[in-house]
């Protein structure tokens, strides 16, 4: 099927449309084996959504012609990424609404692919938002969108997403759906996670002293800041909620002379860490649990409680009883250490997109609040705020390294886990990293003591956090 427009280049649409800068760069090479249904359509759908884009960008369609758009073509501007579009149904896509999820899930599947600068390529969806369109237009949009979708079943069929990586929906947050979404995204695999991760495999927030540390010092300044935040002595009994690989527990250990005791949901972590345990000759000082931490026992059993990356998982309607068992669990005047991920917005909106897209494909059970609700949770159950310390750019620069040694390792990645999983975890970083940036989302450490039980000894300055630091990290 052909329309008498498909001849048009992309540099004689625009003249239609005076906001636009279009060139063509190249014709379909030689030889190359192609389909041309919807190309002029596509064409004029681009040159309509990215008139006002500031910047410049190149398109590659499903017949192999590149064309470049945006306000800085005329400037003769490079562009930083090139979109390759494989089929014709992601314009349909990006008109549909401007669904970043749908283009996300077209992504996956390997319909859209990004060639260039990834971070970049991702900064369109504040293009995409920003778009405000007349009723005409909108109409306009909507006629071509729906000629080029029929377009595109009758040349080469649709392209329908997969179900495969969906997480587990998360409802109540019951013990069982819990372990079912910790399970979906850490017993993905310890390998995997391996290529990307520091050598102690540490999957949170670094702590750069330096902008030029490598990820693994950065790591280890984290796991020592934690330790002298909680002022960790010889013969502490000291726990962690959420251990992970075990690097919280055997560094505080080995250096802090504590006998420390974790606890995880993810079956793969737990073996990980016996195993790391039990190689650095620690058996008798450290312990590890495949266990909820509502089914933790006793009381006043720890004289120190470190949460790492854990409350995001809690569920706001379950943080009185997560702070409530820290609470009982901590020894009288004992100190805990709260580091999560909080939001810009008070409570979780699960109709948000961003939202959407992090619990249908990452964390299931993921859900964040402010950090002063957070605060005023901990203070509810009893606790005294000592300490508060916003780590934002820390992390935004810790989700960078993580894209740019996964990227390094993709073939490698891909004896791992499929291409899908792959370009699922890199989106996310890759995003993630981006709200760091703008302020959507942060991090924090909140170090409390246990309220009416006596004064923890905590020192009256925050000297001994600093003072081995040369100089700090900063802008």
């Amino acid at each position: 099927m052909s329309t008498p427009c498909e001849s048009q280049t992309a540099a004689g649409l625009s003249a239609n449309f005076p906001d636009s800068s279009a060139t063509t760069l190249d014709a379909v090479p030689h030889g190359v084996p192609a389909y041309s249904a919807g190309v002029a359509e596509a064409t004029e759908l681009l040159l309509r959504l990215f008139r006002g884009y500031d910047g410049s960008l190149a398109v590659r369609l499903w017949n192999s012609r590149t064309i470049r758009l945006g306000g800085r073509v005329q400037q003769h501007a490079d562009p930083r990424f090139t979109l390759v579009l494989r089929h014709p149904s992601v314009i349909c896509a990006i008109i549909a609404g401007r669904d970043r999820l749908r283009l996300a899930e077209a992504y996956f599947r390997g319909d859209i692919d990004i060639e260039g600068d990834f971070f970049a390529a991702l900064s369109l969806k504040d293009h995409l938002d920003a778009i405000r369109l007349t009723w005409r237009d909108r109409l306009g949009l909507l006629g071509s969108a729906l000629r080029l979708w029929l377009i595109a079943r009758a040349a080469v069929g649709a392209s329908a997403p997969s179900g495969s990586l969906n997480a587990p929906a998360v409802r109540q947050h019951s013990r069982t759906e819990n372990r079912a979404a910790i399970s979906f995204h850490y017993d993905l695999s310890n390998e995997f996670y391996a290529l990307w991760l520091d050598r102690d495999m540490v999957y949170s927030c670094a702590y750069f002293e330096h902008l030029d540390d490598t990820l693994e010092q950065a790591q280890s300044a984290k796991l020592d800041h934690i330790c002298r935040k909680l002022m960790l002595r010889p013969g502490d009994e000291f726990l962690d909620i959420g251990c992970g690989w075990g690097a919280l527990l055997i560094h505080a250990a080995r250096r802090y002379g504590v006998h420390a005791h974790g606890v995880t949901l993810s079956q793969r972590q737990w073996e990980y860490a016996r195993a790391r345990i039990e190689r650095a000759g620690l058996g008798e000082q450290v312990t590890v649990e495949l266990l909820d931490y509502r089914d933790l026992k006793g009381a006043s059993r720890y004289d120190k409680v470190a949460s790492v990356g854990m409350f995001e998982h809690v569920g706001l309607k379950n943080l009185p009883v997560y702070f409530a068992t820290v609470q009982r669990l901590l020894k009288p005047a004992g100190l805990f250490l709260n580091h999560g991920i909080t939001h810009y917005r008070e409570g979780w909106n699960r109709r948000d997109l961003s939202t959407e897209f992090i619990n249908r494909y990452i964390f299931a059970d993921g859900e964040l609040d402010t950090v002063s609700q957070i605060q005023r949770g901990m203070e509810r159950a009893g606790f005294e705020i000592a300490d508060v310390e916003a780590l934002r750019p820390h992390y935004a620069q810790t989700l960078r390294r993580w894209v740019e040694r996964l990227e390094r390792h993709h073939d490698l990645a891909l004896q791992h886990v499929n291409e899908s999983t792959y370009r699922v975890w890199r989106l996310y970083m890759a995003a993630c990293a981006l709200e760091f940036e703008s302020g959507e989302i942060g991090v924090y450490q909140l170090l409390a003591t246990k309220r009416g039980d006596g004064s923890a000894a905590l020192p009256w300055t925050r000297r001994h956090l600093y003072a081995h630091a040369a100089a700090p990290a900063g802008p």
